[in-house]
């Protein structure tokens, strides 16, 4: 079936003067115009393609990658607003993403950003954007798991850290303590389930912990050394700021993965100064 807001895997079933017909398995075709199309296309060949409605409301087929699909929450920015509602800019050529005066949270303005959910329609089938998540994102069934990777878009800032949007599907929180590395709303990032509490709250972290967090902390440090000539100015008395300047990472976090480097023979360290040991 072929639904607006989604990539689907097509087949070419002929060719016509302004592109691609493309078809699903029950045999729907949609367009995708010669803009998309090379001459080493032909009949037959599979394609993936986003599909969503043009300019006059047709199904189309595209092969670029918008910045949201239908399920997905986004920061996307405002490029234009009519008396009906709010336009916003998310990557495809020609054709931006209707954001509805009934949809609308809080001020909408040109060319600043807002945090969208993009869903299908129930009556056109089009896709529309919302900032009212609240329909679309909940905690009460649970899809995600203690130490579990998921990815997370920062959707606000509160003077305890920043609340995110983890999977697209639930709410979680990101403490400002246990972050070393600048954070903003609408930054996509990759984080780690760190505690669900028995109430449904997720807490999650930009490591992983454990014995996982510290091998990646190593890592962050062997690769910055090779960057920097085999050396690094920081070591135990360095402080908890220099040390997140330097590496995002927490001055714990820091000594651990020292500890592993230095375990293994790859670092000599002093008080000031981690050098890469040149193995012969």
């Amino acid at each position: 079936m072929l639904r607006a807001g989604y990539t689907q895997t097509l087949v070419v079933t002929r060719i016509s003067d302004y592109g691609l017909y493309l078809a699903d398995e029950e045999g729907n075709e949609v367009l995708l115009p010669n803009r998309y199309v090379s001459l080493a296309d032909k009949v037959g060949d599979a394609k993936e393609v986003f599909v969503y409605h043009d300019s006059e409301d047709r199904l189309v087929a595209t092969t670029e990658r918008p910045l949201l699909r239908a399920g997905e929450v986004g920061c996307l920015q405002v490029v234009d607003r009519t008396a009906h509602g709010a336009f916003l800019d998310w990557g495809l050529h020609g054709k931006d993403l209707f954001l509805p005066n009934r949809n609308q949270q809080g001020g909408v303005v040109v060319g600043h950003r807002c945090i969208v959910y993009l869903y299908e329609d129930d009556i056109t089938g089009r896709c529309v954007a919302t900032m009212k998540l609240k329909g679309f994102i909940s905690n009460e069934t649970l899809t995600v798991h203690p130490r579990e990777e998921v990815d997370l878009l920062v959707a606000s800032e509160s003077p305890i850290g920043y609340r995110v949007v983890v999977n697209n599907r639930h709410w979680g929180m990101l403490y400002r303590n246990q972050l070393f590395r600048p954070v903003a709303v609408g930054d996509r990032l990759t984080g780690y389930v760190s505690r669900i509490t028995e109430d449904h709250r997720i807490d999650v972290n930009l490591h992983r912990q454990g014995v996982a967090q510290v091998r990646d902390a190593a890592d962050t440090l062997r690769s910055l050394l090779r960057e920097n000539d085999g050396r690094l100015p920081l070591g135990d008395e360095s402080s908890p700021e220099e040390i997140a300047a330097r590496t995002e990472l927490s001055k714990k976090s820091f000594k651990r993965a020292l500890g592993m480097l230095l375990k293994s023979g790859e670092v000599e360290a002093s008080e000031r100064e981690i050098r890469l040991v040149r193995r012969k």
